[in-house]
């Protein structure tokens, strides 16, 4: 399978979740918890979502679980190249087991869009 065959297959983010807005709050609860924010979309229902946990993908997956998407995340890799951080994960909602990627020149965004990307096809 070639590099453009897998980020077709694995990186397509298209599905229902889309993830609109993503910050981090100035607040800190403790020292290893931050409170984040974002708007997620589900179909044509959008929320804006808050959570407060140790990060961004704890924050997300919380956030996801609030607006009734279920996610586990059982595999996590990331890789830099070329200035892009590729992220691989892979995940679950209780039955089946999918592999996601995705990439940004920003870890935790690469990381974001990995999740919202396995969500979508878990969706599927």
């Amino acid at each position: 399978m070639s590099w453009d065959d897998v980020a077709a297959t694995f990186g397509s983010s298209a599905g229902p979740v889309r993830l609109l807005t993503w910050d981090r709050a100035d607040r800190a609860y403790g020292r290893h918890t931050h409170t984040y924010t974002a708007t997620i979309a589900v179909g044509d229902r959008i929320t804006a979502c808050t959570a407060t946990a140790a990060g961004p993908l704890g924050a997300l997956t919380a956030m996801l679980h609030d607006c009734g998407i279920r996610i586990e995340m059982l595999n996590f890799h990331q890789l830099q190249a070329g200035g892009q951080t590729a992220t691989f994960i892979r995940s679950t909602a209780g039955v089946d087991a999918q592999w996601a990627i995705a990439w940004s020149e920003c870890p935790h965004q690469s990381a974001l869009r990995a999740v919202v990307a396995s969500a979508n096809r878990l969706a599927a």
